[in-house]
């Protein structure tokens, strides 16, 4: 092993823009040789890619039908068709500078397959490769063959800047697999797609399949793994209210110098402290109200700060409901303008992705 680190970080659900912006400061930080080689693990909401060879024919649903399930579309800059990525898959993007002796486009995809290969080894799961395609397949024509027809566990789709790969692979594990009927998979008609629940017969933990990913990339690099935690730990809290025309959420309007735009109640989470405590501490100190936010279910990772050395940070999501008469009370340092807005306004004028997603949220739980 060259001693050489790869830097694994696990970041549990990433909005795909978020992972976009991600993944470009770290190409950057990567290309100019300040961070080492990274593999993220994260796993994203429902959402289809297009990639540079993308048909739009693949696409299979219409507009109004995605966003009635909640789906998004975005156009990407990787290799390869149209995919799929969504709750229970594993998709992983190495940020990771190729050395001079493995410059080879067509031997990086083989590279990630063999991580995939084994990873499905040590769930018992046999998979393979199929003459002609790229990813990781079982059943007929597959190397080795297994039985049924030829269908698809783990797809591929990269991007080489200057030698350095963003962008990567999606490994299905406890995937729903009816949700790439929203597309033709890869541009491939006629064959299958899997999971490794799919072939075991049960869910497999997807915290150990991601560490077999990570252990055998690591191998196929000859790269020493190194895990690290999140960077910093933040909350937001929607505030919710029921107006005249149905649900209002709270927005508040960040100071000149702290950038000027809308958001909800957001924080640290100072050390030593429980989220569900540091909730309810911001949402007294940011506009007045004592009471106690509840837990959205709702835990992302994003770019926090695209510094030198870049910052990842995690945030969850919470919720409280504000009597009907309630105005916040603003010091003016951090907010300077609250608005009581519906919730569809609140996802056009939030500007990331988490905090639209804690919007959508909210809606639900408002109306519940």
């Amino acid at each position: 092993m060259s001693g050489l680190p790869l830097v694994v970080r696990r970041l549990g659900r990433v909005e795909y823009a978020d992972g976009l912006r991600l993944m470009e400061a770290l190409r950057a930080r990567r290309t100019a040789g300040e961070i080492p080689d990274v593999l993220l693990l994260v796993e994203h909401p429902p959402v289809l890619t297009l990639g540079r060879g993308a048909r739009r024919e693949h696409v299979l649903a219409s507009a109004s039908e995605l966003e009635a399930r909640g789906v998004e579309l975005f156009e990407t800059d990787r290799g390869g068709d149209v995919t799929y990525h969504g709750p229970g898959q594993v998709v992983g993007y190495p940020i990771v500078e190729l050395p001079p002796g493995r410059r080879d486009v067509r031997r990086w995809v083989r590279d990630l397959e063999e991580a995939m290969i084994l990873a499905a080894a040590d769930h018992g799961v046999a998979a393979g490769r199929l003459e002609g395609m790229h990813g990781v397949w079982l059943g007929e024509g597959a190397e080795p063959e297994t039985p049924g027809p030829s269908r698809k566990l783990g797809a591929i789709g990269v991007h080489l800047t200057r030698w350095v790969s963003t962008h990567g692979f999606a490994f299905n594990v406890t995937t729903r697999l009816e949700d790439f009927g929203l597309i033709v998979p890869c541009g491939i008609s006629g064959r299958g797609v899997t999971s490794l629940a799919a072939e075991l017969g049960r869910d497999p933990a997807s915290d150990g399949v991601e560490r077999s990913l990570a252990r055998h990339l690591a191998d196929v690099l000859d790269r020493r793994l190194e895990w690290v935690e999140t960077d910093a730990t933040f909350v937001q809290v929607q505030v919710v209210r029921r107006g005249k025309s149905g649900v209002e959420l709270l927005a508040l309007r960040r100071s000149p110098d702290r950038g000027g735009f809308w958001q909800p109640v957001t924080g640290h989470v100072e050390g030593g402290e429980q989220m569900p405590a540091a909730a309810a501490r911001e949402l007294r100190e940011e506009t007045g109200l004592d009471a106690a936010p509840v837990a959205l279910g709702y835990r992302h990772s994003f770019l926090w700060d695209a510094g030198p050395m870049p910052v990842i940070a995690e945030e969850r999501a919470f919720a409280v409901r504000a009597p009907p008469d309630f105005e916040p009370a603003l010091d003016g340092r951090e907010h300077v303008e609250a608005r009581w807005i519906p919730p569809e306004e609140a996802v056009r004028i939030f500007p990331f992705a988490g905090l639209r997603r804690g919007a959508e949220l909210a809606r639900r739980w408002g109306d519940a």
